[in-house]
């Protein structure tokens, strides 16, 4: 699997005075639809392997944003792989409404295993990586 699409309603809570979506919850809402991914491919953010808790830390973020979301919209997060490396996932992020798009961005994440305080990257775990694709340039 190399892509996938969540929906969410922009909620009062996401909002400001004036009914527009704050920036910061575009983040939020393409880090949620990054862990429905992870769920849709039978796996989550936080696993363990080995007996060891692994995780994906952000080493990189970038979005730009184009148009503002309001609330009560109903808004469509694409996530797509578009760097499967032997340790990290960037993933590619669109944030439309009635297919405009109001933002896009960038994430990489590292699998790192967590253990006494320490985190330390290691390759992706077979299990998991077998299931993600490269999405076709």
């Amino acid at each position: 699997m190399h892509t996938y699409t969540a929906r969410r309603r922009v909620e009062f809570a996401d909002t400001d005075l004036g009914g527009i979506c704050h920036f910061s919850r575009f983040v939020v809402f393409m880090e949620t639809a990054e862990h429905l991914f992870f769920e849709q491919i039978g796996s989550s953010v936080h696993v363990e392997v080995d007996g060891k808790p692994v995780g994906w830390p952000r080493v990189s973020l970038q979005v730009d944003y184009k148009r503002p979301a309001r609330y009560a919209d109903l808004l469509d997060i694409e996530v797509r792989i578009l760097r499967k490396g032997s340790k990290s996932l960037t993933f590619g992020h669109r944030v439309l409404r009635d297919g405009e798009e109001l933002a896009s961005g960038t994430m990489t994440s590292v699998c790192c295993v967590l253990e006494e305080g320490a985190v330390r990257s290691i390759p992706i775990p077979a299990a998991i990586a077998d299931r993600i694709e490269q999405a076709p340039a």
